[in-house]
């Protein structure tokens, strides 16, 4: 379902989608209280949404959706710049993901796009919030996390760590995962242990998102800098467009921020962040891996619990998407798998030790 108050943004999806033959437009409507009155009669396995629209805009349908029958939206939105708060709260609301509209050159913009359109609105499908579908085939070839970090070996391996006071934890997530991270960063009390996360998100999102969760939680969050120190009550979150990895110096762990090729096609990478946690840290660290599509940190996950972490990934239950966790399954990688309300207390069990 198409939902544009422009009847050309609505005339050319339109045609781009139904160019595809997986995906069938059942209909197009100028704002989301038309759209209702058709959904009442076939429901869409997806809607392509707009902001700004007459009668509801589109971030109040979108709350609406969610609250009452989830349903994957893709935001294409001229609002939605990288790094808007109007981005962020299509994120934080439950969109699966955004494109940015220009505000001129629309028509040829669409056309030129249309390919990253029907795959968005294909990757969108696959992210049911009410229940968990197969993950999308493998696709082809990319690179790994050694693109970035070699891995462990011998006596430089993370299991031969020694066991230090400093503890910490890190998180890696994908589709889904700004809601998931907000309902597990939101419950942890202000001497929470350490934690670094990977959040796939583009340039820019990542210090917004970090910033409205800072104002939710009682630990600190922000985006993480190169040379900050992992200290207890504080998250650092990876920023959009750089790797994030772990080091250690003496009994201290810092952060460090770097360029670098896409690692599993995206950057930041679990895989990096989750290898050099099992590099530098080993038993040390707990590693969790969240809702998310594709298997981004599984094989990282898997060097963890190699390397003596403790990890856990999110059960099937409450995923928006269950690729990451259940491909980190298959491997071998998991030590214990959790809804997503017992992930807190995982967490605190980390800073016991």
């Amino acid at each position: 379902m198409i939902v544009d108050d422009s009847a050309v943004v609505r005339q050319v999806l339109r045609q781009a989608l139904s160019a595809d033959p997986g995906i069938e437009v059942i209909g197009a409507a100028s704002d989301p209280l038309f759209a209702l009155e058709h959904m009442k009669r076939q429901w869409p396995d997806v809607i392509v949404l707009d902001i700004e629209m007459p009668r509801m805009d589109g971030l109040t349908f979108l709350r609406k959706l969610m609250a009452e029958r989830p349903t994957p939206v893709v935001i294409c939105s001229s609002l939605a710049a990288r790094g808007s708060e109007a981005a962020m709260n299509a994120l934080a609301a439950g969109a699966v993901s955004i494109i940015t509209k220009p505000t001129a050159g629309l028509k040829q913009f669409l056309e030129d796009s249309a390919n990253d359109i029907v795959h968005a609105v294909k990757a969108a499908a696959r992210a049911n919030p009410r229940r968990l579908v197969p993950p999308a085939a493998a696709p082809q070839p990319r690179l790994s996390a050694d693109a970035v970090l070699p891995a462990a070996s011998g006596l430089g391996s993370g299991a031969n760590m020694v066991r230090t006071t400093e503890r910490f934890v890190a998180i890696g997530t994908s589709t889904g995962g700004t809601q998931a991270l907000e309902a597990v960063l939101t419950r942890l009390p202000a001497v929470a242990p350490p934690i670094v996360i990977v959040q796939h998100m583009p340039e820019r999102f990542t210090a917004m998102f970090a910033e409205r969760l800072n104002g939710l939680c009682a630990i600190e969050v922000r985006e993480a800098r190169h040379g900050d120190r992992i200290t207890p009550g504080r998250a650092l979150i990876a920023p959009g467009g750089k790797h994030m990895m772990v080091t250690r110096s003496g009994a201290q762990y810092t952060v460090e921020v770097v360029d670098g090729p896409l690692v599993n096609r995206h950057r930041p990478s679990v895989d990096v962040l989750f290898r050099s946690c099992a590099k530098f840290a080993g038993r040390n660290a707990t590693g969790i891996i969240m809702t998310g599509m594709g298997d981004d940190g599984a094989r990282g996950l898997k060097e963890m619990h190699d390397a003596g972490a403790t990890t856990y990934a999110e059960d099937e239950s409450t995923c928006v998407v269950f690729g990451m966790p259940k491909e980190a399954i298959r491997l071998g990688g998991v030590d214990h798998v959790l809804p997503l309300e017992r992930i807190p207390e995982a967490i605190m069990q980390a800073a016991r030790g």
